[in-house]
């Protein structure tokens, strides 16, 4: 008996009854089937040396840079990504590119004299074989890329896994790398769950970004299979704030961080501790800037804060401010889309679920400090430890942060979120699991470290 897989369909989250993409389900056992002709088409795509592989990196960084617009605006239409955004993750994803493009050529390992005797000692590293990648839908182009570029730079071939709220962008994406790549080195699979398990269930190394829950489940999976694995989870971000802030300039970045893209991105701030005299003024100031940001049609370049992914997302966040104490916001705009307004809630109970889960929405909430100790200790409380942002005048102060912050990023004097591709990205606790992603600690997690001995066949 032959079993219907549900399509995969994706509508715009500014007008939802636009299907962007309607297409087939892999189902698990096409999933796996993708993995095992990645893994057949490995042995030749390695082999093609670093200049080939140099070479279909910068070409692809090409590819995507003359699709500029045209991605731009898919992003915009399926994700609901502000077009300013939307264009500056296309930007950043040519870039991503570009980097990993020099990489095939970087030293693989290292030549040693033996402890006694003749001989040589090498280290080398070498690609684990089909990466999976299973992806989020808010960085529908920027993400799979930071994960892909080194995975293929180092010899590996892919199989994307994304989220069904990004397949036409995961299409796109791998229309624009298929036409440069060998058959089946970079391979989309659509769907859901399912495929998700699959992919990870036969691939030789996993990477993925996404909810703290299905994190736990892949690693679980993976872990099990003994194969490498990474996560990169959820976020409870903090920003503290003390007096001597430039309390208007602090506002400004606080609210682009609460708020920017509806607060869906693992790095948005969720939490502000004012420090002492800070408080009033910051309650004022980021009060005004929330209700100043633009918000609506995400289409319209001057808008900051568009619509949440779903009628599911915005339950959600309305869900979690509701019945308490706002400063602004906690209201749902009259717009045909999933859209709510940015938030920032006070006098919140401390067993409240917004300080406990990451809801994923354009809401914050305002906090107290008595002292400096004191804002680190409530910015390490909770399960999350992935980026916390810092606003002072004061160089002890900011180093003091970066002594005590329990979490894998800092930012003084910047919004939370905006982090650099060329440099490790990840989380303590519950927001990351295994080694960071992006920078050259990629290179290092899509490769596994040999040793060689040779010695000589006869006596010298």
């Amino acid at each position: 008996m032959t079993t219907t897989l549900p399509p995969v369909v994706s509508r715009n989250p500014a007008d939802p009854g636009d299907i962007v993409v309607q297409v087939a389900a892999r189902g698990a056992f096409g999933a796996a089937d993708a993995v095992e002709r990645a893994r057949a088409a490995r042995p030749g795509w390695q082999r093609g040396g670093a200049a080939a592989r140099s070479a279909a990196l910068g070409a692809i960084a090409t590819a995507i840079e003359a699709a500029a617009d045209e991605l731009a605006t898919l992003a915009v239409r399926e994700v609901g990504k502000p077009l300013a955004e939307a264009r500056a993750e296309v930007a950043r994803t040519v870039a991503i590119w570009r980097y990993y493009a020099q990489s095939p050529y970087e030293p693989a390992g290292a030549v040693h004299e033996p402890a006694a005797g003749a001989g040589l000692l090498l280290t080398r590293r070498r690609p684990h074989g089909v990466a999976a990648l299973v992806t989020p839908w808010n960085f529908p182009f920027a993400i799979p890329s930071w994960k892909a570029a080194p995975a293929l730079a180092a010899g590996n071939t892919v199989v994307l896994k994304p989220a069904p709220e990004a397949t036409a962008c995961a299409q796109r994406l791998a229309d624009l790398v298929q036409q440069v790549l060998p058959e089946r080195v970079f391979t989309v699979v659509p769907g859901g769950a399912a495929e998700g398990a699959a992919v990870v269930s036969a691939a030789d190394v996993v990477s993925f970004t996404g909810s703290t829950a299905a994190g736990q489940a892949v690693v679980g999976a993976a872990t099990a299979r003994g194969i490498p694995v990474q996560a990169e989870m959820g976020g409870l971000n903090a920003a503290i704030v003390l007096p001597d802030a430039d309390i208007g300039q602090a506002a400004a970045h606080l609210a682009a961080a609460i708020a920017g893209y509806a607060g869906q991105k693992c790095t948005a701030t969720s939490r502000v501790i004012a420090v002492g005299a800070a408080a009033a003024p910051l309650r004022e100031a980021l009060g005004e800037a929330l209700r100043a940001l633009p918000s609506g049609d995400p289409a319209d370049a001057a808008t900051v804060c568009g619509p949440l992914i779903s009628e599911q997302a915005r339950r959600r966040v309305t869900e979690a401010w509701s019945g308490l104490s706002v400063v602004a916001g906690g209201t749902v705009p009259d717009l045909p889309g999933w859209y709510a307004a940015p938030t920032l809630a006070e006098k919140v109970p401390a067993d409240h679920r917004l300080l406990r889960e990451e809801v994923f929405g354009p809401v914050a909430v305002l906090l107290t400090a008595d002292d400096l100790a004191e804002a680190v200790r409530i910015a390490n409380f909770g399960p999350y430890g992935l980026v916390t942002s810092v606003h002072t005048a004061d160089l002890d102060a900011a180093l003091y942060g970066l002594d005590e912050l329990d979490t894998g990023m800092i930012r003084i004097n910047a919004p939370s979120t905006g982090v650099d591709f060329h440099l490790p990205f990840g989380g303590t606790k519950s927001s990351g699991h295994g080694p960071r992603e992006q920078g050259r600690a990629a290179l290092e997690f899509y490769t596994a470290g040999r040793t060689y001995t040779l010695s000589p066949g006869k006596a010298m």
